[in-house]
């Protein structure tokens, strides 16, 4: 699909296949537009149609007509901006992918706390003068590197979180774990609960909600005895991988929570090294890839090459 930016405006070009949809079934069907979102649009006029603002019910469009939806006009900024360096791997007119480093929450968990992320990212947003509040995909935890999903506007939220729904969005991973993970490769389903006992422990239980987690062994160090292995999620649970790693046998290096031992240079040796989803607004396959940070001593480039060259990575 051809977009364009004019202002505060997204030009879109009505591709074949929308010939003859009215404007309120674009909005509702194509693009499920959220009700708060679609009643501003129209109280607003933030909708037009070849230069014109059409009635949503009754107008169709037809190949080539230009659809121009109000979504970059100025946004109330939700959070305290940060001055901290991010490390952004693809940005757009509506969305930003950055490059997290471990010991940074992805978000606020207190009032006070204004060093997590969002926070820094809020602070990238006005630096650049994009006036709106960063809002976040998806997470990671704390001590978890990697690749995170921001939206830019209201409408690029509620499409990207959608396709989090939907399981559209992969997020892949690379890990180290103690021993030699057989068989090597295969994939870990088992339901994940809060553990009663501990505030922040997740564990396997049979009143989880479903966990999904794909593997494939990617190398083996006899040496150091431990294994460098892929990951994607199906599910989007808390500590997920870590929880399912550890139920068979295999923590995280590092991750003493969940039964790894300590390393000086990780407390879990996890990075989420891709992150590939379809755009909302062209419709182009993307793929993001986060290099390690050049103090990593468990991930290198040539991880993120590996990965590169996996059936998925295309």
């Amino acid at each position: 699909m051809k977009t364009t930016r004019d202002g505060e405006w997204l030009n879109v070009i009505i591709p074949h296949k929308w010939d003859g949809l009215t404007i309120e079934k674009i909005l509702t069907r194509e693009w499920h537009v959220p009700r708060k979102l679609m009643h501003r649009f129209r109280s607003n006029n933030e909708v037009m149609l070849n230069g014109a603002f059409p009635h949503y019910k009754t107008t169709s469009v037809h190949t080539g007509d230009h659809l121009l939806l109000r979504l970059f006009g100025p946004e109330p900024l939700e959070v305290t901006p940060a001055s901290m360096p991010i490390d952004p791997v693809y940005e757009d007119d509506h969305l930003l992918v950055i490059n997290k480093p471990a010991g940074v929450f992805t978000h606020p968990n207190r009032p006070d706390e204004h060093d997590t992320l969002v926070n820094g990212a809020a602070g990238y947003f006005q630096r650049r003068g994009i006036p709106s509040t960063p809002k976040y995909v998806h997470r990671l935890d704390r001590d978890t590197s990697g690749a995170i999903l921001f939206a830019k506007h209201p409408l690029a939220t509620a499409m990207l979180g959608r396709e989090i729904k939907e399981r559209k969005i992969k997020r892949t991973y690379l890990a180290w774990v103690h021993g030699r993970l057989l068989p090597e490769q295969g994939k870990i389903i088992k339901p994940i609960a809060k553990d009663p006992d501990h505030t922040v422990k997740r564990m396997v239980r049979e009143d989880g909600r479903y966990a999904e987690t794909h593997y494939t062994v990617l190398s083996y160090d006899a040496l150091q005895d431990c294994s460098l292995v892929m990951l994607q999620l199906e599910t989007g649970r808390t500590h997920q991988i870590r929880v399912h790693l550890s139920a068979v046998g295999y923590p995280l290096i590092g991750d003493t929570l969940y039964g790894g031992k300590g390393n000086n240079h990780y407390k879990q040796a996890l990075h989420a090294a891709r992150l590939t989803f379809v755009h909302p607004f062209t419709e182009e396959t993307i793929h993001c890839y986060a290099p390690p940070a050049p103090s990593s001593a468990l991930f290198t480039d040539t991880h993120i090459d590996i990965l590169k060259q996996t059936k998925n990575g295309s």
